[in-house]
């Protein structure tokens, strides 16, 4: 809180202050004229040279009827001139003087007799313009009507910030009566840091003189201490003619209406701005902990001060929620708060399951598939959000003074609920706030359940997949083989790449990679299909060209999927490789001693599109060489070119020589991306001597 700034003292300087004149009568001109008994003047003053024209030695000695008076005045003049004297009773009023230039002006006197010490009477005639009094009675009269009757707060404060003066508006707005203003410091009036900053904005217009214009000030009076009101001040400084300061003045109107319906307008646009940001954020993947957390960095902490969002574990489990006896059980996917705070630990921490107790909120909105506000939470409201006394306590200790629950409704069940809570923002939840926050719920809600529901399908279709392919032995009869099965990540669903190896007589070993195109339960399938026909085909002894012809009619009866393929077939005896490809990507042999390089193969169209024929490819493939077979997604990325991601592959398989799975482990762990779209079979042949050769 800002410390207002202390108006300077200003000492009091009584050889100046004799010698100001006062500024009231200066503005007025008053004159002064000292008549005998007489009728003749002896005293004759320099403002009633300028008042009437006459010097003072024209004037003194004068008979001031005879001066001054017009002929038809002079009697008139002369008489209240006698009864002033003998009476003793002074005169007041208007009348009509001669100035001496022969002109007329009525001037306001005032008359009394005045007697010296000899006992001699005097008459002093006190005389200013009636004109210059009567433009001053008017401006008192507006000052003093504007001041008493205006709608709007009107005060004067003098050079130290003391009340001098206030209006009914002013103190029926500070809720403290006029009379108890006068004499009193503006921070007694207005305490708290809101009126510090006023305060010294008004030390700041007595010091400059630059006056400030309608400054918004919100703060709470006695006549309202319940609620925030909003002022617009205007200050400027007081001056008399002479330019001595004499305090300042404030002009007061309250705009609390205008100020809610800004408040209201800016509380709409940011609901709008919530909703824009909700759409644009929540459910950008189909994974349910992000979708949970999307929605929770949404609402904190633009609305909310802290979130939970707990989703039902039979939803997270079946894909449905269980409607059994007993309390539903919840497991929390998101929390988060605005700042650090006790609350934190009131919260069911994520990946937790709990159950909540009948009176809560959570329960509430399960039972009901309705939202739960309380504006204003108590001791007692604390335990009933709260898991236990404990979680109160600290719920308390936060600061916690408002909550609303709102159901997570998908495809008319619901399958969820989320809980906020302010703190540190003073403002409660209102009806608006309900109204957004189950907008967002009903949107998250949505991406939620279709991010469970591609869980399950993309767990059914990994189960599946994982099940078709086989668990090669590591050793077959001169070969060292290694695997590698991983599925797709990110957005995409499992796909139908494969792998297999097969025994063949001879001690020869058939090694085959595919990729069906597609993704899902549906490629899976087509993929077990194709590695049962692959399986069986390898049986007949045939060549791998004519594997892949009687591979290309099956897949075309397996419509609209088609798919890529290497098939290959190692003699450990004569260290000889057959293979042929079906529009699949090239192996990579790695000779002993030798760079790597891609097999450059008769490429041969995918599998399915029936445009035939195929060619098998022979070369020699001696002990510590190693064959790679890949599927595309181990190479191919949506940002860079694919030759580029091949020598990338080239660059891993170079020297120094390491094992199959070895090699299979480096490959995945530097080429292979955690959202990455594809799935990934990838299989490794070493050659290595024949046991007894």
């Amino acid at each position: 809180m800002s410390r207002a700034k202390q108006p300077p003292e200003r000492a009091a300087d009584p050889e100046k202050a004799a010698s100001d004149p006062s500024g009231l009568m200066d503005l007025l001109g008053v004159a002064a004229v000292l008549v005998e008994a007489d009728g003749r003047i002896d005293m004759w003053s320099p403002q009633a040279e300028e008042l009437f024209g006459y010097t003072g030695d024209e004037a003194v000695g004068q008979y001031a009827a005879i001066l001054l008076l017009h002929p038809e005045d002079r009697e008139a003049g002369m008489g209240l001139f006698a009864e002033v004297m003998e009476t003793g009773r002074h005169w007041a009023g208007p009348f009509p003087v001669r100035l001496k230039d022969g002109s007329t002006r009525i001037i306001e006197f005032r008359n009394m007799r005045l007697t010296d010490s000899l006992g001699d009477h005097y008459a002093l005639g006190l005389a200013t313009d009636r004109a210059t009094v009567r433009q001053v009675e008017r401006k008192v009269a507006l000052s003093s009507q504007l001041v008493t009757q205006a709608p709007i707060g009107l005060s004067v404060l003098d050079t130290q910030l003391r009340y001098v003066a206030v209006n009914g508006a002013l103190a029926s707005m500070h809720g403290v009566p006029e009379a108890d203003h006068v004499g009193r410091h503006f921070r007694e009036i207005l305490p708290g840091a809101p009126f510090t900053t006023a305060e010294n904005q008004m030390l700041e217009v007595l010091e400059t003189g630059r006056p400030m214009v309608d400054e918004q000030v919100v703060g709470r009076t006695r006549a309202d201490p319940d609620n925030d009101h909003a002022w617009a001040v205007s200050l400027y400084r007081l001056e008399d003619h002479g330019g001595h300061v004499l305090g300042i003045a404030s002009v007061v109107v309250d705009v609390t209406d205008r100020y809610e319906a800004a408040r209201q307008a800016e509380r709409a646009q940011q609901r709008l701005r919530l909703m824009a940001d909700g759409s644009a954020r929540i459910g950008t993947t189909l994974e349910v902990e992000r979708t949970a957390q999307e929605l929770a960095d949404v609402l904190v902490p633009d609305l909310a001060d802290m979130i939970a969002v707990d989703i039902l574990d039979s939803v997270l489990r079946t894909g449905r929620p269980d409607r059994g006896e007993g309390p539903a059980l919840f497991r929390a996917l998101a929390v988060k708060t605005a700042y650090p705070t006790a609350a934190s630990d009131a919260i069911i921490a994520p990946g937790h399951l709990t159950t909540y107790h009948a009176d809560h909120p959570a329960a509430h909105c399960f039972r009901t598939r309705k939202p739960l506000l309380i504006t204003h939470l108590d001791s007692g409201d604390l335990s009933r959000i709260a898991a236990d006394d404990a979680a109160a306590g600290l719920l308390a200790e936060a600061g916690v003074h408002t909550d609303m629950a709102v159901p997570l409704i998908a495809r008319g069940e619901i399958i969820g609920v989320m809980g906020l809570a302010r703190a540190r923002n003073p403002q409660p939840f209102d009806e608006g706030d309900l109204t957004l926050a189950c907008e967002l719920a009903s949107s998250a809600a949505l991406s939620i359940d279709n991010a469970v529901l591609h869980q399950h399908i993309r767990s059914a279709a990994e189960t599946l997949q994982r099940s078709l392919l086989p668990q090669p032995s590591p050793r077959r009869p001169g070969l060292e083989i290694a695997a590698r099965y991983r599925p797709a990540q990110a957005f995409s669903e499992v796909g139908g790449d494969w792998y297999d190896v097969l025994p063949l007589s001879g001690d020869r070993t058939a090694l085959a990679v595919g990729d069906v195109m597609g993704s899902g339960i549906p490629a899976a399938t087509a993929m077990g299909r194709l590695r049962t026909a692959t399986s069986t085909l390898a049986d007949l002894d045939l060549a791998p060209s004519r594997i892949l012809t009687h591979l290309d009619r099956i897949t075309q009866g397996l419509d609209p999927f088609i798919a890529t393929c290497v098939y290959a077939v190692y003699d450990p005896h004569h260290s000889r490789l057959h293979v042929a490809c079906a529009g699949h990507l090239p192996p990579v042999l790695v000779r002993d001693g030798r760079p790597p390089e891609l097999l450059d193969l008769p490429t041969g169209t995918p599998l399915g599109v029936g445009s035939g024929p195929f060619e098998t490819a022979a070369l020699t493939m001696n002990p510590g060489d190693q064959l790679v077979l890949y599927t595309d997604g181990l190479v191919e990325t949506r940002d860079d070119p694919i030759d580029q991601r091949l020598d990338d592959l080239l660059r891993l398989l170079s020297p120094p020589c390491r094992s199959a799975e070895e090699t299979c482990d480096l490959l995945l762990r530097q080429l292979r991306g955690p959202a990455d779209h594809d799935d990934v079979a990838l299989l490794i042949a070493r050659a290595r001597p024949l046991a007894g050769l």
